[in-house]
């Protein structure tokens, strides 16, 4: 098997970002996948990549992106003025799931967040997202709290 790299995403990996995002029931209907892409997209792209507490991560193996997620890194006073890392947007090519990608792409961001001093590493996930609530749970965390969502 290929080894698979992780690198800051780059302004030319969003229209692969944006497809893996877009390949599931729920991200089908909250993306818009087409060439060319929306210029939303490059705003955000832009916005994260200014950002030092964001970094929009791809995995690529043999040259092809084949997964993606988003740290955010959130300071705060609470666990003694602890930083904890937020993963969001995690995505792996369809082809490519149950393959142990997943894995791989988590330890990635957990060992990231350990390496800056993070004191823990949360998610949030759909709960219509049941494999992927197991995945989770296999990788240790908890449904510890209860979250709440409030669309604009």
């Amino acid at each position: 098997m290929t080894e698979i790299v992780f690198r800051a995403a780059l302004e030319r990996d969003l229209p692969a970002i944006v497809q893996l995002l877009a390949d599931d029931p729920l991200g089908a209907t909250r993306e818009r996948y087409a060439e060319p892409l929306p210029d939303c997209y490059s705003a955000a792209f832009e916005a994260i990549e200014q950002d030092p507490r964001n970094e929009l991560i791809v995995a690529e193996r043999a040259g092809e992106l084949v997964g993606c997620l988003q740290l955010t890194f959130i300071p705060g006073l609470a666990r003694q003025g602890g930083e904890r890392a937020q993963i969001e947007n995690v995505r792996v090519a369809r082809a490519l799931r149950g393959q142990g990608h997943g894995r791989t792409l988590f330890e990635w961001a957990i060992g990231r967040a350990r390496e800056r001093g993070c004191h823990l590493v949360q998610l949030t996930t759909d709960k219509s997202r049941t494999e992927a609530l197991g995945f989770y749970k296999s990788l240790g965390f908890a449904a510890s709290h209860e979250g709440m969502k409030l669309l604009l």
